[in-house]
């Protein structure tokens, strides 16, 4: 009797040695938006450089803003400039900032560029059995995303905006009290209530 408490004390402490080791088998993820930038502000300081109605196309692609080159740019096209520096039709075109409203002169020859560049990590965080069973479930999500829009015509920049993210930090957590089950219950909820 004693031999089997001994034996099923050394049994709990290697289940629990094996447990707190499964951690590093959780997945881990990452996503990249491929930029000759590392961060947020290396992309922003860059194009804060760009002076409107100064700085030329060239000078653009030297900072690390070259449309044909770099991944992750979307080209807009004139119609949605338009909506996009001009949302409110009702604001007159002589109060708009002055490189919306050249560019809205100069419809077709504007040419207006978004740059979109990132980083992404997600590790899964908690105990390695309750993830791997779907009972709990912890994604810890860090990085940035950047976006900036410059106006171009005639080889001139216009315009310029900056926005995005320099800090992404947030935890998702989901919790199934079914586990492995959960999906099942879950599409067989809309079927019972019929």
């Amino acid at each position: 009797m004693k031999k089997t408490a001994v034996d099923l004390r050394w049994l709990l402490v290697g289940a629990g040695l094996a447990l707190a080791g499964c951690t590093p088998l959780l997945p881990k993820a990452s996503s990249v938006a491929a930029s000759t930038f590392d961060s947020y502000e290396s992309a922003r300081e860059a194009l804060e450089k760009v002076v409107p109605y100064r700085t030329t196309f060239d000078e653009l692609k030297a900072l690390g803003f070259d449309p044909q080159a770099s991944a992750n740019v979307t080209v807009i096209p004139y119609p949605e400039v338009v909506t996009r520096l001009a949302p409110h039709p009702g604001v007159p075109l002589e109060q708009l900032e002055p490189g919306v409203r050249d560019c809205i002169l100069a419809q077709t020859l504007c040419r207006a560029y978004v740059f979109r560049y990132g980083q992404q990590r997600r590790v899964r965080e908690g105990g390695f059995w309750s993830d791997f069973f779907n009972f709990d479930r912890q994604v810890s999500i860090t990085g940035w995303r950047f976006e900036g829009l410059v106006v171009v015509r005639n080889g001139v920049v216009l315009l310029r905006s900056i926005g995005g993210e320099p800090r992404t930090d947030r935890v998702d957590r989901q919790h199934n009290p079914l586990g492995p089950l959960q999906p099942a219950g879950e599409a067989a909820g809309p079927w019972l209530l019929r």
